[in-house]
């Protein structure tokens, strides 16, 4: 998919308690069918299964770049008027 991002998260120099959330946040804020990329030092993968519990259905994840020093992933929300509705708000 060639979404351009919404919003680019550089997570890079934050503390690690405080990357989940601003990513979840930014995810959140996300209007339907638009991606945010973030950029990690490690791959994201714990973060993408957090994301397979909470949003199933509900997004894309597709790697950018993967490592070994940077790792970036485009993680499109997914929702109304794209085919791939999770349900959740009928």
């Amino acid at each position: 998919m060639s979404t351009a991002p919404h919003a680019t998260v550089d997570v890079r120099p934050i503390p690690p308690r405080e990357r989940h959330p601003l990513i979840f946040s930014t995810f959140s804020a996300l209007p339907s069918g638009a991606a945010m990329e973030l950029v990690n030092d490690h791959d994201p993968k714990p973060l993408y299964y957090q994301f397979q519990a909470e949003h199933a259905g509900s997004f894309g994840w597709d790697y950018l770049e993967q490592g070994p020093d940077v790792w970036r992933v485009r993680i499109t929300r997914k929702g109304h008027g794209d085919g791939n509705c999770c349900g959740s708000c009928s």
